[in-house]
């Protein structure tokens, strides 16, 4: 927790004014109950009325000091907490945005999520609490205790008994409260990781009719949850009363001895009120840090949590020595065999792969479901680094070029095609910042998107919902690729992105990529050979392997995995990729 704690620094200032602010605070209740015993001896007794109400008076002006003090601590130990807790969320969400792909996949999600949220808020209660409670409970307890040893040396015996007491309590409740909060950020994870999964995946829930098996493994993350959070608040729960019992049994030891004190004449009875309200300041200071002490395992389960993200190495990151490419130049890329496996993988996906694509050439990716083509498009954005072997861009090895650089070349449309919240154009503009209106609609003309778009009543300013959802997928998938065209990179990379179109879109779309492309690297990952039959060329992918390479009629006489993918496919297109070839010849 000290090490997150030099993120306070920026705070200092405004944490010396909480400290002079809470010792004004406590001086001015230390100062209370000599007042009162004041005014109970020499004006009560007495029946002097001008000397209490002039105490009295004194006593009402400590008691605004004191309540001023406590608001502007209220303030400024709050504003301190939030803002640390901020500038640390901040912190942690870009450690997190630098993390490769294999790093999320060994914190998980849900847990990231978990960290970035409740266990910073841990660490900003405690930092509120701490500001006033830390500072002010020493000060209390010092000032309690020179005060009561001052006042009557018999009575003080009282707290040697109820002062060791309330420690052993303190103790003992805070070492079997530890090992339970590091639990029950364990369980918060999986109660988070279940709930996302139900809630991203609610449509294939509802489609195979699992929700009640979803529904049984909210409630089982849920049961974990509670029955370690009860576990918890039960043993919290005796601190107050134990806490209270001491308090009330010193009071009445105290009230007891007392009254022989008085009776003989050597204590006065405001003395004695005194005296318990002494007393009750330095238990009652106790138990604030007891509260303390019961908030800061839990707290430090959450600052482990969060160092963990923040000392986590970045496994894919710029090197040193970065090279460069000109902006403007053609890229030759060149995958020199290639190997690579993921992480805690046993057997690799991808074995000794070699290509070479040069500008204005089309290169296509096929092969069967786990055969490694996703995998390619992996290693080319960076999101792992290979194995063995190395991937260039006109010589340059791309580790040595920074992230930046590297995939400010590459125009990507993924697998599963996302959408952001917002409306289109701010969706398109995620691939060009700065793009202008009419390159907007050029990108989406050219994606096939603009019949759709431009009929919608509010055109590029269509809401888009989470995830896209408000759009089909045919839709989602076209929307996805004018964000790529509209950057015009080097290296345009198609992750299976035409499968949601129907042959008509499919065709009209890689006829119109044509002449944007034409002095560009096209990469098209593809399951239909209609797709990718008219590739300068073709790689033939099989259990992580390249098989065949080579055009569409190369192929056809060289490679059994490709024969045998054209054929299963042939008979369902009923030879429709032929007819819309013999339409883009004619339209050429």
């Amino acid at each position: 927790m000290l090490k997150l704690l030099k993120n306070f620094k920026p705070y200092l200032p405004s944490f010396l004014l909480v400290c002079l602010l809470v010792f004004g605070r406590s001086m001015a209740d230390l100062k209370l109950p000599s007042i009162m015993a004041d005014i109970i001896n020499n004006g009560i007794g007495s029946g002097n009325i001008s000397y209490i109400l002039r105490m009295g008076g004194i006593m009402l002006l400590v008691a605004l000091g004191g309540m001023a003090c406590s608001i502007a601590t209220s303030y400024f130990s709050s504003r301190n907490a939030i803002s640390f807790s901020r500038d640390l969320r901040n912190q942690v969400f870009t450690k997190i945005e630098s993390f490769s792909q294999s790093d999320f996949d060994r914190f998980g999600t849900a847990s990231l999520i978990t960290r970035s949220t409740n266990d910073i808020q841990q660490m900003q209660m405690v930092l509120m609490m701490g500001q006033r409670m830390m500072l002010s409970a020493p000060i209390m307890f010092i000032g309690g205790i020179l005060n009561v040893v001052g006042s009557d040396f018999a009575l003080s015996r009282i707290l040697i008994i109820a002062l060791p007491a309330v420690f052993l309590t303190v103790i003992l409740i805070g070492r079997k409260a530890t090992p339970l909060f590091q639990i029950m950020q364990k369980k918060l994870d999986r109660l988070n990781l279940v709930m996302r999964e139900g809630l991203s995946g609610v449509r294939v829930v509802r489609a195979f009719n699992r929700d009640a098996y979803q529904q049984e493994r909210f409630n089982t993350a849920n049961k974990d949850l509670t029955n370690n959070s009860i576990k918890v608040n039960r043993l919290l729960s005796l601190q107050s009363p134990l806490m209270s019992l001491i308090m009330n049994f010193t009071i009445i030891a105290i009230i007891w001895m007392g009254s022989f004190a008085i009776n003989t004449g050597d204590l006065m009875i405001g003395d004695m009120i005194a005296f318990i309200q002494y007393v009750g300041m330095i238990l009652g200071a106790l138990m604030g840090l007891s509260m303390i002490f019961i908030m800061l395992p839990r707290a430090t389960v959450s600052a482990n949590r969060i160092n963990e993200i923040l000392d986590a190495p970045i496994t894919i990151g710029d090197r040193e020595n970065i090279q460069t490419l000109p902006s403007k130049a053609g890229i030759t890329l060149v995958f020199d065999h290639v190997s690579f496996r993921y992480p805690g993988s046993e057997a690799a996906v991808l074995h000794d792969i070699s290509f070479q694509a040069v500008p204005g050439q089309t290169v296509a990716i096929i092969g069967g479901t786990g055969s490694g083509k996703s995998s390619l498009a992996n290693l080319l954005l960076r999101f792992y680094d290979v194995e063995q072997g190395s991937i260039t861009f006109n010589g340059i090895d791309i580790r040595n070029l920074s992230l930046q650089d590297l995939r400010a070349k590459i125009g990507y449309v993924s697998q599963k095609a996302l959408l952001f919240t917002g409306n289109i154009a701010d969706n398109i503009r995620f691939g060009k910042s700065d793009a202008t209106v009419e390159e907007i609609k050029q990108a989406l003309t050219i994606a096939q998107a603009s019949d759709f778009v431009l009929n919608t009543p509010n055109g590029m300013e269509a809401t888009v919902s989470q995830g896209g959802t408000n759009f089909s997928g045919g839709q989602k998938q076209r929307l996805s690729i004018a964000r790529a065209l509209i950057r015009r990179p080097a290296i345009y990379l198609f992750d299976d992105s035409f499968s949601a179109l129907d042959f008509q879109t499919d065709a009209n779309l890689r006829m119109a990529l044509r002449e944007v492309t034409k002095n560009a690297i096209v990469i098209i990952i593809a399951q239909r050979v209609s797709t990718i039959m008219h590739a300068d060329l073709i790689l033939v992918m099989d259990k992580g392997r390249l098989v065949g390479k080579g055009t569409h009629e190369e192929l056809l006489q060289s490679c059994q995995v490709y024969q045998e993918i054209l054929s299963s496919q042939l008979s369902l297109e009923e030879y429709t990729p032929t007819v819309a070839a013999g339409e883009e010849d004619k339209n050429k």
